[in-house]
């Protein structure tokens, strides 16, 4: 079993379980979306007594916390016992594109030089996560969900606002690729 597991499975197997959890969801009248358990949490730590946007019935999302929860768990789970030690398998252009940023290949799941422990110490890497956690939950909030919550439930609803964002998050994606990324890191 561990055999199967360890191996990649198609892109067939995931787009079914997606697409399966999703007639769930709509079947259930349920939306989902990461983002919103922010607001879940908020609201269930006591912040609807301050501000009027965390003031709802919190409880109506601990379907979409225990979601959130579960997510987590499996991640763990996955990492330490279904990992067979060996680096994330990414294609040879996307290495020497991440050499040509002074960027190793990785060697687990992510590259040191951007997500290691002593990357931490560096304030302009500091700095970089900061603005960079600002700007994705400003623009959370503003675009009314996450790339989750659009790419999946909104489309699956047909619903354009998420088409138009789902755009957006494609635009903003490969402009921080194409010209963010290797302004910022050399």
């Amino acid at each position: 079993m561990k055999e199967v597991l360890l191996a990649p499975w198609p892109w067939y197997i995931s787009g079914a379980m997606i697409a399966g959890i999703m007639v769930l969801l709509l079947f259930l009248g349920k939306s989902f979306g990461f983002s919103s358990n922010f607001r879940t949490i908020c609201s269930a730590c006591g912040a609807g007594k301050r501000v009027k946007f965390f003031d709802f019935n919190w409880k109506s999302q601990i379907w979409n916390i225990l979601f959130l929860i579960g997510s987590i768990l499996g991640g763990l789970i996955a990492h330490l016992f279904l990992t067979n030690g060996e680096p994330v398998a990414i294609a040879e252009s996307t290495i020497s594109d991440l050499a040509a940023l002074g960027i190793a290949a990785p060697k687990g799941m992510q590259p040191e030089e951007l997500f290691g422990m002593a990357s931490l110490t560096d304030p302009f890497n500091i700095a970089l996560l900061a603005f960079g956690g600002l700007l994705i939950g400003f623009g959370t909030r503003y675009a009314g969900g996450c790339t989750s919550g659009h790419a999946i439930s909104g489309l699956s609803n047909l619903q354009l606002p998420s088409l138009i964002a789902v755009i957006g998050f494609f635009i903003g994606g490969l402009t921080m690729t194409f010209i963010g990324l290797p302004l910022i890191l050399k």
